[in-house]
């Protein structure tokens, strides 16, 4: 059974840092690039990714709003990516999801729309509040 599980979400002052991962499970992950969408209190999801990573690791993209602040990265042979978040602020503040595409689609393309993830997972919730 394909799966994406997100960890790492909690309560962080800002200024401070979290560190996401998403675990998968039941299809090879070096096929498939991952995007992290994130989705605000009283928001739809947003459609353009926080951040997008290629299979192999050797093309991100990042939204403008958390250049950078956020790193991607994955360890394929875990199984894993992760979304490092530095200097948090109140608006980064929402349900973090990691989502899959198929090798084929670009980092770019990803992250432009949600409508081309392939599967999703069921989020994490970020708060950052003093």
């Amino acid at each position: 059974q394909l799966q994406l599980v997100e960890s790492g979400g909690g309560l962080v002052q800002p200024g401070g840092s979290l560190k996401l991962s998403c675990t998968t499970s039941g299809f090879t992950l070096n096929y498939y690039g991952i995007g992290w969408f994130r989705q605000a209190p009283g928001k739809e999801r947003e459609r353009e990714g926080v951040s997008c990573i290629s299979a192999s690791g050797g093309s991100s993209d990042y939204a403008d709003s958390v250049k950078g602040r956020f790193t991607i990265s994955r360890d394929n042979d875990k199984n894993t990516v992760y979304l490092q978040m530095n200097d948090l602020k109140p608006e980064d503040t929402a349900i973090y999801y990691c989502a899959a595409a198929h090798l084929r689609t670009t980092v770019q393309a990803m992250c432009a729309a949600n409508s081309r993830m392939d599967y999703w997972g069921k989020g994490t919730l970020v708060t950052v509040s003093s």
